[in-house]
């Protein structure tokens, strides 16, 4: 198949979950004009792609695969299915997408009792899955400062860390007239997080608080003033955001009915996607049948889990004050996707998918990250708390048997190197509920002291040293 870049171009619109109205995509929008509700994007064209056929687009995007074409090489792999309305020339690519799906070690599996795999969101180019959304935003940004010849452009987010780097990064790479400034909530941020917008050279500012607050201040100043919005509210990150699942379809041949996704809520930005990208792979026959959807979140941030717990007549969503969580991406009680979330589920539900939420406790989570990371995956506390919640759904018996789990990683768990240090340390403030399983702690042991050493001949130290490790590892001498 060609390996050109797509001829198809669409008419696409912003549609509000709330009012329902539609505007134009020539401006970059975050709610409604009308209502302020949150939007997600339409193409209007969408139905002509059946002309075509599901194996045709199967076939083209498994040829992608091969591509030399930067254009194509990352999220946009999916051009058809995402953002038919960019040119070559605005899209930025720095190696993200494609991220890898590895099937859990046969002894965990075994375990644990079912199979599984994580998709390893943290091998994307900051080391997240935001980079996803923001390969998404930043091209579109490039299409209106060509079309409307900007010459200044200011890009603020919120976060807890992840977004931060990503927008930093994506910025620092398109350059003029971009400038980032990232909003962070003071001391909730590892230090590894910290490090990365700084070193992207973007303006960090910090606010006392939690990621909540840090939203309100940069949806204050959107309503305000003049600034490119990256959160979640911004409809083209979600959009990138679809990309995670097209490439779990993918890697499986496009065979998703025995397939449970699991994906941590959060700001409910990445779930939204999980549910659009599904939706619209079935109504093209891409995929025949709809995977299970299954979101997780901490009981220390949990409002959409408290509305899909309560009995569906008489569902009220209401936000929650959160408590500090080793999952700090999760650690929202107000997530804006939250109406896109309820408006996607419903649809998906009606073509009979099925759509869970499940509540897991940040001890779960820690133990969770250790146990996985101890054979052999790289599970960030996201990751784990993705594994918590697939035991949850496991006990509380909404997974079949024949069901293959895919979990999301959405970060490195390099990123998290602190929680875990203060897992083996057993030093979590009370607030966290999280105590060291003796069985999961691992430290390093010295095996010579400096003065030991000084103390002994030169020649003594490497056979003093060996006959330590070997005594340490169990290790029998040689016949």
């Amino acid at each position: 198949m060609s390996q050109g870049f797509p001829q198809r171009r669409a008419r696409m619109e912003y549609v509000c979950m709330n009012c329902g109205h539609r505007h134009p995509v020539d401006q970059l929008l975050y709610t409604c004009p009308d209502c302020g509700g949150v939007l997600l994007l339409e193409d209007l064209d969408f139905d002509e792609m059946k002309e075509k056929g599901a194996q045709y687009w199967r076939d083209l995007f498994d040829a992608r695969r091969a591509t030399r074409r930067n254009a194509l090489r990352g999220i946009f792999r999916f051009y058809e299915l995402m953002a038919p309305v960019l040119e070559e020339e605005d899209i930025v690519y720095l190696g993200e997408g494609d991220t890898p799906i590895i099937e859990a070690s046969a002894a965990l599996q075994k375990q644990v009792g079912r199979r599984f795999a994580y998709k390893n969101d943290g091998m994307n180019p900051s080391a997240s899955f935001k980079d996803r959304g923001m390969a998404g935003a930043y091209s579109y940004l490039k299409s209106l400062v060509r079309k409307n010849g900007w010459d200044e452009v200011l890009t603020i987010c919120a976060s807890t860390g992840d977004t931060s780097a990503a927008a930093a990064m994506y910025g620092a790479y398109v350059g003029d007239p971009i400038r980032t400034v990232v909003l962070l909530p003071h001391g909730k941020v590892t230090p590894a997080q910290l490090a990365q917008p700084l070193g992207s050279g973007a303006q960090v500012l910090e606010v006392p608080g939690v990621f909540d607050d840090c939203m309100k201040v940069v949806e204050y100043l959107a309503d305000h003033y003049r600034v490119a919005l990256l959160n979640s509210k911004n409809s083209w990150r979600v959009l990138g955001q679809e990309s995670y699942v097209y490439e779990a379809a993918q890697w499986y041949d496009w065979k998703m009915g025995d397939k449970a996704l699991f994906m941590p809520i959060g700001n409910a930005g990445n779930i939204t996607s999980m549910i659009s990208a599904c939706l619209k792979m079935y109504r093209l026959g891409i995929i025949e049948e709809l995977p299970h959807i299954v979101g997780v979140q901490t009981h220390h941030a949990d409002p959409v889990w408290r509305y899909y717990s309560q009995p569906k007549e008489s569902r009220v969503y209401e936000t929650v004050k959160v408590r500090p969580s080793v999952a700090q991406a999760a650690m929202i009680g107000a997530p804006v996707s939250f109406p896109r979330v309820k408006n996607l589920v419903d649809k998906y539900e009606a073509l009979g998918g099925r759509f869970d939420v499940v509540q897991v406790t940040e001890q779960s989570i820690m133990d969770s990250m250790i146990l996985v990371n101890r054979f052999g995956n790289i599970a960030c506390t996201q990751g784990g708390e993705s594994f918590a919640g697939m035991l949850k759904a496991q006990e509380l018996g909404l997974l079949r048997d024949d069901e293959f789990c895919i979990l999301d990683s959405t970060a490195h768990a390099l990123k998290f190197a602190g929680f875990q240090n203060m897992y083996f340390e057993d030093s979590f403030p009370a607030e966290y509920g999280v105590k060291a399983r003796p069985e999961l702690v691992n430290h390093p042991r010295l095996l010579l002291t400096a003065d030991e050493r000084a103390a002994m001949p030169a020649e003594d130290f490497t056979r003093t040293a060996a006959e330590a490790v070997a005594k340490a590892a169990g290790l029998a001498a040689k016949d």
